[in-house]
């Protein structure tokens, strides 16, 4: 009877042990929550730490993998594992290229961890989209600030395009195949021999490339070339030509033909920069009006001997009324100061012909009496120098 009591006791004691072993190992499982990229998984694990119980989920953490919390931290019944996955990115920013790791998923969220502020950038992915983990390839051109001197104003652009001329178009700002594209930083730093922003030093720097990549800060003066043309008239002078006239006589000259100047044109063609002539080169010359000649004509013909007039002697027939006509008008009362009557006789010589009293007292015949007496004693030239002449008419 005691025999089996005390086996009874062992078997008791023995049942204790088991049920309280299996008790303890059924407390030690635990509910854990794997989050992987955001994909989440529940397993029963009796590990007790991160990495434990991801090796016994045969779940594996790689270098550029991110793992909250660490690999050694405790875990716990309802206790989250966070595994986000690490992505290689071939980034590419205003065309310099690097490798870079992420573990966001979304393209966005993968530039801001690369470090990039994208607002205004061109990005050749879709911002929203995926990055898968075999990684990808993105571009971002990002956008820059420029400033561009053109036609007398100052614009400043943001832009993100690749080239200089794109972002120019982009603004609207036509770039001519003559105009001068300078880097005003070149002028302006004095890298130039007379260098200072004057029309002559931007015309010296060398050209900036239209397929320059924009850079932050990057100022641009554009000058811009033209040509055109410009007629210049000068006179040509005529010359002047002599001949003889043998129908003009010696000492005679005149001109036969006017002379005229004639007209030359020179084209020039004018190189233009901002409105300022910086070139003149001669294209042509054309005589559009030829001069004419002046044409001066020397008589040759020898002049005739002069025939000297013989005057009558005698007073009949001369035309004594235009003589009177001229002298006083043809009034025997006439009395001009000293001279008197229809041919303005001084009183000595009306006296000398025979006269008594006063001339103008006379009658009018005895006045031409007595003049036509004067004319046949004297030189009618000395007695009537300015009207004598007619007594011949």
């Amino acid at each position: 009877m005691r025999k089996r009591l005390a086996v009874g006791a062992v078997y008791v004691a023995v049942l204790a042990a088991l049920v309280g072993a299996t008790s303890a190992y059924a407390g030690l499982d635990k509910t854990v929550h794997i989050s992987v990229d955001g994909k989440i998984t529940n397993v029963h694990s009796y590990a007790g730490s991160v990495g434990a119980v991801l090796t016994r989920a045969g779940i594996s953490v790689g270098n550029h993998d991110a793992l909250t919390p660490s690999a050694s931290s405790a875990v716990h019944d309802g206790s989250t594992i966070t595994i986000e996955r690490g992505r290689q990115i071939e980034l590419t920013v205003d065309g310099s290229t690097r490798e870079v790791w992420v573990t966001a998923t979304s393209v966005e969220q993968a530039l801001a961890q690369a470090g990039l502020r994208t607002r205004g950038a061109v990005i050749t992915a879709d911002r929203s989209g995926r990055v898968p983990l075999s990684g990808m390839a993105v571009v971002v051109d990002l956008p820059h600030t420029i400033t561009v001197s053109v036609d007398g104003g100052s614009h400043v652009l943001v832009s993100a395009k690749t080239t200089l001329a794109d972002a120019l178009a982009e603004a609207g700002i036509v770039v001519g195949p003559a105009d001068k594209v300078v880097s005003s930083d070149v002028v302006a730093g004095g890298l130039l021999p007379g260098a200072g922003g004057s029309l002559d030093a931007l015309l010296a720097a060398p050209n900036l490339a239209l397929d320059t990549r924009p850079t932050d800060g990057l100022n641009v003066t554009i000058v811009r070339i033209s040509s055109q043309q410009a007629q210049v008239p000068e006179a040509i002078p005529f010359t002047t030509v002599t001949r003889n006239d043998a129908t003009l006589l010696v000492g005679t000259k005149k001109v036969a033909q006017a002379g005229r100047n004639g007209t030359l044109v020179s084209t020039f063609q004018l190189g233009i920069a901002d409105g300022k002539q910086i070139s003149k080169t001669l294209v042509s010359k054309q005589i559009t009006q030829a001069p004419v000649p002046q044409i001066v004509v020397i008589g040759t013909k020898p002049k005739p001997k002069p025939v000297p007039r013989i005057y009558p002697t005698k007073p009949d027939g001369l035309n004594w009324a235009a003589l009177a006509n001229c002298e006083s008008g043809g009034r025997p009362n006439a009395v001009h100061g000293a001279f008197y009557g229809m041919y303005q006789f001084r009183i000595s010589t009306w006296h000398a012909v025979g006269g008594s009293g006063l001339p103008s007292d006379a009658s009018a015949s005895e006045q031409t009496y007595r003049a036509q007496l004067l004319y046949s004693r004297s030189n009618w030239r000395t007695q009537w120098p300015t009207c004598g002449h007619l007594l011949f008419n």
